[in-house]
């Protein structure tokens, strides 16, 4: 007759994405550094247990940056960590806007210049 399928259990999401307003925090700080004449590309990937976003000066390369949230690191580091093109942990922390401080001050500097 019908199928009855299952109501998934409670181990938590399937995969981690970005909240609306994370991305947006994000996509802003990449539309300003494009306008800069820094970046050029960007990827996203969303797995069971990361989410992550790249920034490219060019699509050939590896990325400049890596933005990850990782929600099972809360309680240590920190959610949100950035990595550099060498793949260095740049910092870390709970907090978006004080993961991206770094960028934001290399910004100010491509803008003054």
């Amino acid at each position: 007759m019908s199928v009855v399928t299952p109501f998934p259990s409670g181990r938590g999401p399937a995969q981690v994405g970005w909240e609306r307003l994370e991305f947006l925090t994000i996509i802003d700080l990449y539309g300003r550094m494009v306008a800069a004449g820094h970046w050029r590309d960007y990827a996203i990937r969303m797995d069971r247990d990361v989410a992550v976003f790249a920034a490219f000066r060019r699509a050939a390369e590896r990325p400049e940056i890596r933005i990850e949230k990782r929600p099972a690191l809360r309680q240590r580091q920190g959610v949100y960590a950035l990595f550099g093109e060498q793949g260095q942990v740049l910092k870390r922390g709970q907090e978006l806007k004080n993961v991206l401080a770094p960028i934001e001050r290399r910004l100010m500097r491509l803008v003054r210049d």
